[in-house]
C-alpha cells in the first residue's frame, strides 16, 4: 500500500509539473482539429473527437479525410500527440522507478526478516 501512496503522490506532482507542456500539447490538438473539423465541414464535437483520436493514433476511420490540406494536418496532430503520450509514459516509468527505489530495499529485508523468523519458529519447535 505505501508503494502505491507514494508511485500516486510522486505521479501527480509530476503532472502537475509537466502540465504547462500537456496543456500546451493538448491546446494545439484541439486548435488543430478545430480547423479540420471547419475545413471538412465536420461539427465540432466531430473535430474534437477525431482530433484525439487521431493524436492517441487509434483511428477508428469512422470519419473520413477528403482534403490533403486536412491530412497534412492530421500527420502534424498524431505527432504533437506521440509526444503528448510519450510525456505521460515517461512521467508513469519514471515515478514507478522512483517508487521501485524508495520502496524495494525495504521489503527486501522485511521478507528477509520474516523467513528467519520462521526459521527460528522450525528450530525452536
Amino acid at each position: 500500500m505505501e508503494f502505491t501512496l507514494t508511485f500516486t503522490r510522486l505521479f501527480f506532482w509530476a503532472i502537475y509539473l509537466t502540465a504547462p507542456l500537456l496543456i500546451f500539447l493538448g491546446l494545439v490538438i484541439v486548435g488543430l482539429g478545430q480547423i479540420v473539423s471547419s475545413i471538412e465541414k465536420w461539427d465540432r464535437f466531430d473535430g474534437l473527437y477525431w482530433s484525439f483520436i487521431t493524436a492517441i493514433t487509434v483511428g477508428y476511420g469512422d470519419l473520413h479525410l477528403t482534403r490533403k490540406v486536412s491530412k497534412m494536418l492530421s500527420v502534424i496532430i498524431a505527432f504533437v500527440g506521440i509526444m503528448f503520450t510519450g510525456i505521460i509514459v515517461a512521467v508513469t516509468l519514471n515515478t514507478a522507478s522512483i517508487a521501485f527505489e524508495k520502496h524495494a530495499d525495504v521489503q527486501v529485508l522485511e521478507n528477509v526478516k520474516k523467513r528467519f523468523d520462521l526459521i527460528e519458529e522450525k528450530i525452536t519447535l
